[in-house]
């Protein structure tokens, strides 16, 4: 089986291309934020998060707080470190047991931090996403409700460009060139040399 790691900055277009791949190559995605945010409720991680950041890291309902979970990233430097000791390890062996799973010869897991949360020994190949910087913030404001400044505090919170690129297989531009042809030689190289792993 051959793991591709999708990544780019966030409003990159990295979700996009994921959903090309798998409309265009039935490729199964593994989308990493999601799953980060469903192992989140579970009990184990539950405690560990609640022991770090306080009660108020869940609501009433059992559902995260992400207000209270902001909260504690933004109020000091080392936080964010914390949290991620506890989710990153648990997305990387719920992503190994999903990715044994699949009946496939390629699998591809999606995540804005592939670099940062020390993903790159869980992939073999790695496709990196970029767009300009405008329009990166522009889509993520307008996706997200969010202001110009939440977004780009969002991107100084993640890898440049250049980090990601340095360790690309494949780098997509998402500038309104067309997608699928950036990505059909890479596909049609990665499927015909694609083998099971022990």
């Amino acid at each position: 089986m051959t793991v591709v790691g999708i990544t780019g900055g966030i409003g990159s277009g990295k979700t996009y291309v994921a959903r090309l791949l798998a409309s265009n190559y039935r490729i199964p995605i593994y989308d990493s934020d999601s799953e980060a945010r469903r192992l989140m409720l579970e009990p184990q991680l539950r405690s560990q998060i609640e022991a770090l950041v306080g009660p108020e890291a869940y609501g009433a309902d059992g559902s995260l707080n992400k207000s209270a979970i902001a909260d504690f990233l933004f109020a000091d430097a080392g936080h964010a470190a914390a949290i991620n000791g506890i989710v990153h390890p648990a997305v990387k062996a719920d992503f190994r047991q999903w990715a044994l799973a699949q009946a496939t010869s390629v699998v591809c897991i999606e995540s804005a931090i592939l670099v940062e949360a020390g993903f790159l020994d869980a992939v073999d190949r790695v496709v990196v996403v970029e767009a300009p910087r405008t329009l990166r913030i522009s889509r993520a404001m307008q996706r997200d409700g969010a202001s110009r400044r939440q977004v780009l505090a969002r991107i100084s919170r993640q890898a440049p460009d250049a980090v990601r690129r340095a360790h690309a297989d494949l780098v997509v531009h998402n500038d309104g060139r067309p997608i699928m042809p950036q990505l059909r030689f890479f596909m049609a190289e990665l499927l015909g040399k694609s083998s099971e792993k022990p």
